[in-house]
């Protein structure tokens, strides 16, 4: 009898450890949810502010007591009478030279790569990297120090060698550009080419001996394997910086703006503070962050697309 109740015994259910997996994921819901909140409360809330760019706001007034303006402030971008066109002008060349320079960190990461010495090696990361970490005040600074037209390092070693006439690289126009995308290079490579060195510890070693056993040089093992290797890297991050081409930044743009280049370096993200902040146009300024941000969307909602088509693979 006891042998029959002992067979007759019901098995321990699945529920306990259905129930202690579903723990689990309650735990990792909860701690994942203070920054879901902060998400939806710095991300998704803001937009609420979108209303603004179809009424002439007026500070102290109720939504409701406000004019309806309509589209009157996106006709407005487009008219040709505001800076729009010099903004988006100055936008899409300095993104455009900012893509054009990606090839800058993928370079420096090769060439640390090749660096036989771990020590040497590490310490051409630590040092090319450490730019990213200073702020772009005081790079403005720095930058003053070195290149001002005004007691500049470099104009003072020009007058005192030669005599030679002094150069303005932070106030000439036509080099404001260029200037620009150097210092970005020069701040971000290094940090940016971290991204790369990972890419290459992640190709296998078995590759470059089989290259090496078919006779191929250092050269051709890194346009034959390295290369090939991080190219899905670099896809992707050039897709993101597609779908971010009007957003290329606020502080370094703000910070070496002044009267002799601000035609070179107006930007969206500084153009929307002065017109919203410093202006109090703040309808005008809603309406333009409106705009870049659907047109943000649309290009990375493109790039994705792209991405599906090409590699078979989305970026988000």
């Amino acid at each position: 009898m006891l042998t029959k109740i002992m067979k007759k015994a019901p098995e321990p259910p699945a529920l306990g450890r259905w129930s202690g997996r579903r723990a689990r994921q309650i735990k990792l819901t909860l701690m994942v949810l203070p920054f879901i909140c902060l998400v939806l409360l710095f991300h998704y809330v803001p937009l609420l502010g979108w209303v603004y760019a179809f009424v002439d706001y007026a500070p102290g007034l109720a939504l409701s007591q406000m004019n309806f303006a309509g589209l009157k402030y996106f006709e407005y971008l487009f008219s040709g009478i505001s800076d729009f066109p010099i903004v988006i002008r100055n936008t899409l060349m300095l993104s455009l030279l900012k893509i054009a320079s990606m090839a800058a960190p993928v370079l420096l990461a090769i060439l640390i790569s090749q660096v036989r010495s771990a020590r040497y090696g590490k310490f051409i990361q630590t040092a090319s990297s450490i730019p990213n970490f200073i702020s772009w005040v005081l790079i403005y600074a720095i930058f003053f120090i070195f290149f001002s037209s005004e007691g500049g390092m470099l104009n003072r070693a020009l007058a005192f060698f030669g005599g030679g006439e002094t150069m303005n690289l932070l106030g000439n126009e036509d080099i404001a550009w260029g200037m620009q995308t150097a210092i970005s290079i020069w701040k971000q490579a290094g940090w940016d080419a971290i991204i790369y060195m990972a890419a290459i510890a992640g190709i296998d070693q078995a590759l470059y001996d089989a290259a090496a056993v078919d006779g191929a040089g250092e050269l051709r093992k890194i346009m034959h394997v390295t290369i090939p290797g991080i190219l899905p890297t670099f896809f992707v991050l050039f897709l993101m910086a597609v779908a971010n081409i009007l957003s290329n930044g606020f502080e370094q743009y703000y910070v070496f703006q002044n009267p002799m280049v601000i035609d070179r370096l107006e930007v969206f993200d500084t153009y929307i503070y002065r017109m919203g902040i410093t202006n109090s146009q703040y309808s005008y300024a809603t309406a333009m962050g409106m705009f870049k941000s659907i047109i943000s969307i649309a290009l990375l909602t493109a790039a994705n697309t792209v991405s599906k088509k090409m590699r078979g693979e989305s970026i988000f």
